[in-house]
């Protein structure tokens, strides 16, 4: 499939700015990048990345709400893990921009 610049193509540059909108603060980009590696449940997501979990689900949240996380129940805790695999080539990606801007 031939896709159109992405100039070209207000629908989904409107998309593909709310994708990055969603992962735009801090925490949440720290959320992605532990669910890239593995699904896990909020209370272990707190205990990593050394937040309140509170705000850990808040933040799940809005990951959810633009379709990038998803939670299932597996043995009555709820999973959290990425919806769109994609997200590991972003993260891929920003870690190569901030590393040579390192430089």
């Amino acid at each position: 499939m031939v896709r159109k610049p992405i100039a070209d193509d207000a629908q989904f540059a409107a998309r593909a700015a709310d994708v990055l909108k969603a992962i735009a603060h801090p925490v949440r980009l720290r959320i992605v990048d532990v669910l890239a590696r593995e699904p896990t449940h909020v209370t272990a997501l707190a205990e990593r990345l050394d937040v309140k979990q509170p705000i850990v689900s808040q933040q799940l949240r809005i990951l959810r709400a633009q379709g990038l996380v998803e939670s299932r129940r597996t043995n009555g805790l709820m999973v959290n893990e990425l919806a769109e695999p994609e997200l590991r080539q972003l993260l891929a990606c920003m870690r190569n921009c901030v590393c040579g801007r390192d430089r």
